[in-house]
């Protein structure tokens, strides 16, 4: 009887030889990716080692009691184990390594590349004396509830007594000469910092039982608001006169930044252009809404009415607190997005030691955080003493419009979302710590257009009357200012560092095109100069827009934007450019940012 089939020895062996070759070749990927995941789990320890607040603020509570040492020597062998970094990761093929370590080992390049830029390129410890004014930033040792109050009692005494020696070294490391802003503000930030030393840092630890841990705090706490007070004399009296306004990076390094750490390689002046024009569209956006709701006023009268209905200072939390409910409802009930845990974001008035600096904010535990896992939606409210006056100044910005909008970016569906997405998510521990600028405040620039666009607001039924119309008029208006801000930074971000604008001339700007009043003018204008990053607000959104139409186009009608959003989330924080790779098929079309 003859055999159902018969193989021939030649074609055996091949197979064989297929075999074997296929079986080399996935071993080689294999033993690349452990390469690779090793390598990643070092610089994880060695780099939170260096930036120990940061592995308490993710919740990886064996970096408790530690601060970061600025010495001269610790400052050298960081930029050392930066730079011996930088050359192992770039040894590595991305075509060897397996499609997610491959987005892993990108992601982990752009943290490296942002940390060496600051240390080369802007030399951080040489011309700002902002980072060591905020060293003393021990906010997470308050604001959750990780560990009894002693414990982290015990902690803040081990941070407060380094903080003399990180002003000392503030003195060797900076500059004769420093960039003019900088001093300004580290002054005021060494000034507000010792303050909270002194007040309201004693005043959250109130409660503490333990005379002897007491009396080591009280006693760390006054030495280190002193080194604060001195640093700030220091400054106003040896740097203040003589400090210059030399801070542009030029458009060689500006380019740099974004290419390294955003993977965006347009130059400059094309992003520019996209933003001046996207400035005039949303100028008109602002105009055409307040002509709905009274053509006799120009934009700015009509704005200035809705900024006057505002809640009480009795009922501001309770109203954010309602409308945020109303916003989930919205968010779930249009299949938005998932909402991946019915833990609610509570809002609270911001703590006092935060309200210096704070007008709203969301506290969301660190992705490894085990142990107080609440989150805090805070809101800022008017002080007792404060004139009457005073308070409707303050409260015109909780108008219950703007208010809306911020609670959309800040809570549901921007960072609240995104960070319970993160949270839950199975990416690896690089991208649960490291997250682009772009994607993280693009999100949530993003989700204020988008809820507006998808009729948070808007009149429901087939005849919306008159004040519904004018009411999502008013919506649309909110939403404009709030993105005619974010415009603003981008043109006056590459402005300043690439085309010579003065802050005088930023903070006329910022009057001219988002209608500010000239001291928030002046201070958005100054915070461009050392925080070149903050046109990511627009970029990363416009980038998010760009990449959904691309994504709609490929779905086509499979495509719904819950899906968009779910996928887009699923990632951890990665440049956007990167999200292309991951949700475009199209290669041809992963490099199309803008």
């Amino acid at each position: 009887m003859k055999p159902a089939f018969t193989v021939k020895p030649s074609s055996f062996v091949l197979s064989l030889v297929a075999l074997c070759l296929f079986c080399g070749s996935t071993f080689a990927s294999q033993t690349e990716d452990a390469e690779y995941e090793a390598v990643a789990e070092e610089y994880i320890k060695t780099y939170l080692a260096a930036h120990p607040l940061e592995g308490t603020a993710l919740g990886l509570h064996e970096y408790d009691g530690k601060i970061t040492d600025y010495s001269r020597l610790a400052l050298d062998a960081e930029l050392s184990r930066l730079r011996r970094f930088d050359d192992r990761l770039s040894k590595f093929d991305q075509g060897k390594l397996g499609p997610r370590q491959s987005i892993d080992l990108r992601i982990l390049q752009a943290a490296v590349k942002k940390n060496l830029f600051e240390m080369q390129e802007m030399s951080v410890f040489e011309r700002n004396p902002m980072v060591y004014a905020r060293a003393a930033d021990v906010n997470v040792y308050i604001k959750r509830n990780f560990a009894p109050l002693e414990d982290r009692v015990r902690s803040l005494v081990a941070i407060e007594s380094q903080i003399p020696n990180i002003l000392i070294a503030a003195r060797t490391n900076l500059n004769d000469v420093l960039p003019k802003p900088y001093v300004e503000l580290a002054i005021q930030i060494a000034k507000a910092s010792s303050d909270f030393l002194k007040r309201d840092l004693v005043a959250a630890v109130a409660g503490l039982k333990d005379e002897r841990i007491r009396v080591a705090f009280q006693e760390s706490n006054r030495k280190a608001a002193n080194a604060l007070t001195d640093y700030a004399g220091w400054l106003e009296r040896e740097k203040l006169p003589k400090a210059s306004l030399d801070f542009a990076l030029g458009k060689e390094k500006f380019g740099r930044l974004l290419a390294q750490t955003e993977l965006v390689d347009l130059p400059p002046q094309k992003i520019l252009e996209i933003g001046m024009a996207q400035l005039k569209a949303e100028q008109e956006a602002f105009a055409d809404a307040a002509k709905k709701i009274d053509p006799n006023k120009s934009p700015i009268e009509v704005f200035k009415q809705i900024q006057s209905e505002h809640p009480t200072p009795e009922n501001l939390i309770p109203d954010v607190a309602k409308d945020l409910d109303k916003i989930r409802k919205y968010v779930s009930s249009n299949h938005l997005v998932t909402i991946p845990s019915d833990v609610r974001a509570k809002v609270k008035e911001t703590p006092q030691y935060l309200r210096a600096t704070s007008f709203a904010s969301m506290d969301t535990p660190g992705p490894f955080e085990r142990r107080a896992t609440e989150a805090y939606y805070y809101v800022t409210p008017t002080e007792n003493d404060w004139p009457d006056k005073q308070k409707q100044e303050w409260l015109t910005a909780f108008n219950y419009y703007t208010s809306d909008i911020v609670s959309i970016h800040e809570a549901y569906p921007g960072h609240y979302v995104q960070f319970l997405h993160l949270n839950v998510s199975l990416v690896s521990k690089i991208e649960k710590i490291f997250g682009s600028y772009a994607f993280i405040e693009g999100w949530a620039h993003y989700c204020e257009k988008m809820m507006i666009d998808e009729g948070y607001g808007n009149p429901t039924g087939t005849a919306p009357s008159e004040d519904d119309t004018k009411r999502a008029a008013k919506y649309r208006m909110a939403q404009a200012d709030e993105a005619l801000l974010r415009l603003c930074r981008l043109c006056v971000s590459i402005k300043i560092h690439t085309q010579n604008m003065s802050i005088e001339d930023a903070t006329k700007f910022f009057q001219d095109n988002c209608y500010y009043e000239e001291k928030p003018a002046r201070t958005e204008a100054m915070r461009s100069t050392f925080d070149p990053g903050y046109l990511n607000y627009t970029l990363g959104k416009l980038q998010i827009l760009k990449l959904r139409d691309d994504y709609k186009a490929q779905q086509g009608d499979a495509f719904s934007l819950q899906k968009f959003h779910n996928e887009l989330l699923n990632h951890g924080m990665p440049p956007i450019r990167l999200l292309r790779e991951i949700m475009l098929k199209d290669k041809t079309k992963w490099d199309e940012v803008l």
